[in-house]
């Protein structure tokens, strides 16, 4: 029992709420009560996130059913029973609450607005084209925020600004990446479709088992997903470089040398671009850090060389 309730709370995933640290990192504050309050506050969206993939597997259990990978999931499967989830997702959240309150009101607060962001999220925004994927970046930024206002630090708008552009990078990512699966599973396209099953507007068919596991990517195409991850891509590099060289940020850190670390992050980009578009990549940001050495390599060197300059 205890191996499908650790695929269900997802715990690879957890190297997202690292989002927490970087408010600690980038305003100088590394005392250990800090230290200590940005741990807590880890762990607790920890819990929160669990909480959610729990959530999302009870909502989506039926699709989840007739796709083609997540079926194998614990309660698509049958490993672990809806009533069982309902009570790891009740004990998940209370724990996720109790943790922040240790922290700050303002961090329970932001845990309870993550919470409440993807319950909308399940119940009607995942279905909106585009907006899904700023509610999913918006779950990053609350992160962020717990992990500056939370523990009582003036939040950067260079570091919401780069989170944001980041963050919709990896959503639109992981979008074209379902799409292609979702193409692969549904097979090639009928060479001449009906006109009913046409949209003009868009420029391309429609048909029904995108639908039938992610309703949203009936309203995106490969050329738009392209646009849009080419755009975010370009406006992170942007903003973190002119982050890097603005004079408040340099009088702040007391040095000019934090532009050393923009190529590890135009490597990371053009590295994660490589592996969607060559390696069936970017459908699950976290397994893709960890399986790929040159990703991992990269960030490793960037945060070590963030530090280093820092310190």
């Amino acid at each position: 029992m205890l191996q499908p309730i650790f695929k269900l709370l997802r715990p690879h995933q957890y190297i997202k709420n690292g989002f927490v640290f970087l408010g600690p990192v980038f305003a100088h504050a590394w005392e250990g009560e800090t230290l200590l309050a940005a741990t807590l506050a880890f762990l607790a969206f920890c819990a929160m996130a669990s909480a959610v993939y729990v959530l999302n597997d009870i909502l989506d259990v039926e699709a989840d059913r007739r796709h083609p990978t997540k079926c194998r999931r614990p309660l698509a499967s049958g490993a672990i029973g809806i009533p069982a989830a309902r009570v790891i997702l009740s004990v998940l959240v209370v724990l996720a609450l109790a943790l922040g309150l240790l922290v700050s009101a303002w961090v329970t607060g932001l845990l309870a607005g993550y919470l409440a962001l993807n319950i909308a999220y399940s119940a009607a925004l995942k279905h909106v084209v585009i907006l899904d994927v700023f509610s999913i970046a918006g779950g990053f930024m609350l992160r962020i925020l717990a992990g500056t206002l939370g523990l009582g630090i003036e939040p950067s708008q260079w570091l919401l600004l780069c989170g944001l552009m980041l963050t919709l990078f990896l959503g639109f990512a992981k979008r074209r990446s379902e799409l292609a699966e979702t193409a692969v599973t549904a097979g090639p396209a009928p060479a001449d479709p009906a006109p009913e099953s046409r949209d003009d507007s868009r420029g391309d068919t429609r048909g029904d088992t995108r639908g039938d596991t992610r309703r949203v990517l009936d309203d995106y195409s490969t050329a738009l997903l392209d646009q849009f991850i080419a755009i975010s891509a370009a406006c992170t590099v942007i903003a973190y470089g002119l982050y890097t060289v603005s004079p408040e940020v340099i009088a702040l850190h007391g040095t000019d040398e934090l532009i050393y670390t923009l190529p590890f992050v135009i490597y990371g980009i053009f590295r994660y671009l490589y592996l969607l578009h060559f390696r069936g990549r970017g459908g699950d940001t976290s397994r893709d850090l960890f399986t790929d050495a040159h990703l991992l390599v990269t960030v490793v060197a960037w945060l070590g060389v963030t530090l280093a300059v820092l310190s």
